[in-house]
């Protein structure tokens, strides 16, 4: 078997509009660019000598001279600007038409089915809301009723927000994965339990989330691993985006510091086969709350974890560094944004990284990931192995 292949995802690390960001209401959004800028400039000399700031200007980020990884960035062709269809189009499967969206809330044939059978009278919010603001204007009458509180966003999300000690997270599972079953001929994306703690007026979210996805529509590279029994380890929430298909092995993460921890131990215990990680906190933490200086030490901490991965590569390794979207913390949206993302590649074979240009789609990682292990070419994506490695 081939070297390993280890795909970290910075979740809503985008870098740059795309031609259509303005179809989205996102003209000028650029969460790496826009990001830089408003800091006075980005500290992160590993991203640097990896070839970050090759991509395009970056302030504080300038072009290395001799990058040691291979850099560009990857358009998505799949309409969106969510994680799931972010992460499918990574493994091959692009979209035709976009998962469905609820911007004013689920109707009345969505929520009382789904209330009939979790055996409850009704919801709180139902609506379009940051998860932190909807939890700090609607928790106590959640606690007062036991109502579970429903919002979405300007993605295809139906999330569930429940106090722990209020609605036990196993059974905010359960009520998630009923949700799952009437949602998936709507075509939603995802179904996210929102577990929260506290009282009120210092309710936190806590790590105890989880996303029940719609299945994929058709064959995904992971499925292609599967077939050819190379191993998968899914970190963070990428079983929960795949629906544990193709993921031979599920590794629970409770934000960035752990997930990074976490994926250091993988790269020193695990011989052969894909490592898919998730670092989320750029996303849930920062992205979405617009915080500016938690976005910049979220991407710092990161930086600073890069040595002691790179140096656990062996010659035939590939390291890959990408996002899923973008999600710009410095615009008044609090949602995700239609934007290119980074591609950086590091194998330590090769001295010298190269430009990878502005790849067509997502898909091209997932094509790379297949040739890389021998499997048969997915129909979506060209592979850039031969630049990399």
């Amino acid at each position: 078997m081939a070297g390993r292949f280890t795909v970290i995802v910075l979740d809503s690390v985008g870098i740059g509009e795309m031609p259509d960001a303005a179809q989205y209401g996102d003209a000028g959004s650029s969460t790496l660019g826009n990001l830089a800028r408003a800091v006075g400039g980005l500290k992160l000399p590993n991203f640097e000598r990896l070839g970050l700031g090759n991509i395009g200007p970056l302030q504080g980020v300038p072009e290395a001279r001799a990058p040691s990884g291979s850099y560009g960035k990857m358009a998505e062709r799949s309409p969106g600007k969510d994680t799931t269809t972010g992460h499918w189009e990574m493994m091959g499967v692009i979209l035709e038409k976009p998962l469905a969206l609820y911007p004013t809330g689920f109707p009345a044939e969505i929520v009382q089915p789904w209330l009939d059978r979790i055996g409850v009278g009704g919801v709180l919010g139902n609506k379009a809301a940051s998860g932190t603001e909807i939890i700090k204007e609607l928790g106590l009458e959640h606690q007062r009723t036991g109502r579970p509180i429903l919002y979405t966003s300007a993605d295809s999300v139906f999330q569930v927000a429940c106090h722990e000690e209020t609605i036990p997270v196993s059974k905010l599972y359960e009520w998630c994965e009923a949700a799952r079953k009437i949602l998936d001929p709507y075509q939603v994306a995802r179904v996210i339990a929102r577990p929260f703690v506290g009282k009120p007026g210092a309710y936190k979210r806590t790590y105890n989330r989880k996303d029940f996805s719609l299945l994929p529509p058709s064959e995904t590279a992971l499925d292609r691993l599967a077939a050819a029994k190379v191993p998968v380890v899914g970190v963070g929430k990428i079983p929960d985006i795949f629906c544990d298909r193709g993921v031979s092995r599920n590794v629970h993460t409770e934000g960035n510091t752990d997930g990074l921890a976490k994926t250091l131990e993988l790269l020193g215990e695990v011989k052969e086969g894909m490592i898919f990680v998730n670092l989320v906190d750029t996303d849930m933490l920062y992205g979405h709350r617009n915080d500016v200086p938690g976005y910049r030490r979220a991407l710092e901490e990161i930086d600073a974890a890069l040595p002691g991965l790179l140096a656990r590569l062996g010659a035939k390794d590939v390291l890959a560094i990408t996002a899923d979207h973008g999600c710009d913390p410095t615009t008044p949206s609090t949602d995700h944004s239609r934007e290119y993302v980074p591609i950086l590649a590091r194998c330590p074979s090769r001295a010298q990284g190269s430009a990878l240009g502005t790849r067509r789609s997502f898909a091209d990682l997932g094509q790379t990931v297949l040739e890389h292990f021998g499997c048969p070419p997915l129909p979506n994506g060209e592979s850039f192995l031969a630049e990399i490695v």
